[in-house]
């Protein structure tokens, strides 16, 4: 098997022993003589499926009861849209932190729905880009909710514990770090995450969200598959769901039940990327422009002291099979995202790879 180590930001790694274990059902999931794929989703074995995914997602992250689990097509920037589409009326307001792309994105589609205060999320200090101290937060207490995204993939910014500073309704985009370590679910009003780096593959958005906020939306303004109460009534089956990404995310749950949940998978991701962010630090070659205490453990983002080597690092990386280290066009550089699904060894080989590209430069 040819497979590398591959560092994309998303479209991401998925579990190798998930993919043939796919691979191995492709054809004839549990015995029907079909696929998956192929398997009408009215049926009672579809409904096992997506009941025994949820029950597993459940588990892993300590879901209450009072929170409804949403297996929904499209990606995250479809929920920029949704979640004001659905909490907001004209003259709401609600509060969004601008942190990076992202954010930005969901700021600009969260504006044609209702009046939207926006808060600095990051700054740059001595150090490096840093997330703003909430004590220097201005906030409309009035709001709705607080957007924020819990981990930005572009520079590889990430919150360590929930915001504080808004006794309201927290929304957030968990897309690329849920799962990765535990969470007070409880702490949300709303959480949404679209598959592709931690989940599955990309097409489906997992939405986590508290029931007793259904009263309160304004769902007679919004089309009905984006009606989250609507869709929460018919199980994510008022259509036909994205079977397939619902089939593929209930084996990454399995395989993350079978080494020990987020608690043991937090504990690895820790030490990836110590590992990595030890070996930036200690070299003059390679730099972090993020601030220690805002440093993502999902993904790393470096510079090359010498930025006309960039090509030809790359070049020489996907030679040794460390593939999609490179950096976001708005960033440029280098980008290693470490998602569950990358190993302790591919991390432990990148670095290994960078010291002797230093060595040989």
């Amino acid at each position: 098997m040819n497979r590398g180590y591959n560092f994309s930001a998303g479209p991401a790694a998925i579990p190798t022993e998930v993919l043939e274990r796919a691979q191995e059902e492709l054809l004839n999931w549990n015995g029907h003589g079909c696929s998956v794929m192929e398997f009408g989703h009215r049926t009672p074995e579809f409904q096992q499926l997506l009941e025994q995914t949820e029950a597993d997602l459940r588990k892993l992250l300590n879901i209450p009861n009072h929170y409804r689990v949403l297996f929904m097509h499209g990606s995250a920037s479809h929920q920029f849209a949704m979640v004001p589409m659905n909490f907001l009326a004209p003259d709401d307001t609600a509060n969004y932190l601008e942190q990076a792309h992202w954010s930005k994105k969901a700021i600009k589609e969260a504006q044609g729905f209702g009046n939207i205060h926006v808060q600095q999320g990051f700054h740059q200090t001595e150090e490096g880009l840093a997330i703003v101290p909430e004590s220097e937060w201005q906030l409309d207490e009035a709001g709705k909710y607080l957007h924020f995204t819990s981990n930005e993939t572009i520079v590889g910014v990430q919150f360590k514990t929930e915001p504080k500073a808004f006794a309201g309704n927290l929304v957030c985009d968990m897309c690329s770090d849920i799962l990765s370590r535990p969470i007070d679910i409880e702490q949300y009003a709303l959480i949404y995450a679209g598959a592709q780096k931690n989940i599955g593959p990309s097409g489906m958005t997992v939405v986590i969200v508290r029931e007793d906020l259904f009263e309160q939306m304004q769902t007679h303004r919004v089309p009905s598959l984006f009606q989250y109460p609507l869709m929460a009534q018919h199980k994510s089956l008022f259509n036909t769901p994205p079977s397939f990404g619902i089939y593929l995310a209930g084996l990454v749950f399995e395989w993350l039940l079978e080494r020990g949940g987020v608690e043991a998978v937090e504990k690895l991701n820790q030490q990836k990327a110590q590992l990595l962010y030890d070996a930036i630090d200690a070299s003059d070659f390679y730099h972090s422009p993020v601030a220690k205490d805002s440093r993502s453990v999902m993904n790393v983002a470096f510079t090359l002291k010498d930025h006309s080597l960039d090509s030809v690092f790359l070049q020489q990386a996907q030679e040794q099979g460390l593939l999609a280290l490179k950096g976001h066009r708005d960033f440029g550089g280098m980008r290693a995202s470490i998602y569950n699904a990358m190993s302790l060894e591919g991390v432990q080989t990148l670095v290994e790879f960078m010291r002797e590209f230093e060595r040989k430069v």
